[in-house]
């Protein structure tokens, strides 16, 4: 797919912003693509994961990620300090809220399948032992 909704952003009466790819880019559609997420996947990369997943773009693959819908803009006070408030949430193309919740992956692993760092992963998804993600 090379169009579609990526992110809907709504504030707290409901009002919706909706953020989509015009399918006029070079952007490869075609060659099959994963994503691997975990509990620590967390906003803009959530974002992304739902974005392919809720477009039939990509395979989310591994745990549920941490659930980090909202976005907040952080108020300078008279005494240094700062004062973060939320000012609308993040949604998935399909309309799911991904706040405290995440994104479900498409195929789960347990936590001891997923290799959790660069070189570790690559071994990984070369090994004979590798979960089957494509047909």
């Amino acid at each position: 797919m090379s169009s579609g909704d990526i992110v809907l952003i709504s504030d707290s009466a409901g009002v919706r912003d909706i953020y989509s790819a015009d399918g006029s880019g070079t952007i490869d559609t075609k060659t099959p693509l994963s994503v691997w997420v975990n509990k620590g996947t967390a906003s803009a990369s959530e974002v992304l994961a739902g974005a392919l997943k809720d477009n039939g773009r990509g395979v989310v693959v591994g745990q549920s990620t941490f659930g980090k819908g909202l976005i907040q803009t952080v108020v300078d006070l008279s005494d240094g300090s700062g004062l973060a408030i939320t000012v609308a949430k993040y949604q998935t193309p399909a309309g799911v809220d991904i706040n405290r919740v995440g994104i479900t992956p498409d195929i789960r692993l347990p936590p001891d399948q997923l290799a959790n760092n660069g070189p570790a992963v690559c071994e990984q998804l070369a090994g004979p032992n590798a979960p089957r993600v494509f047909g």
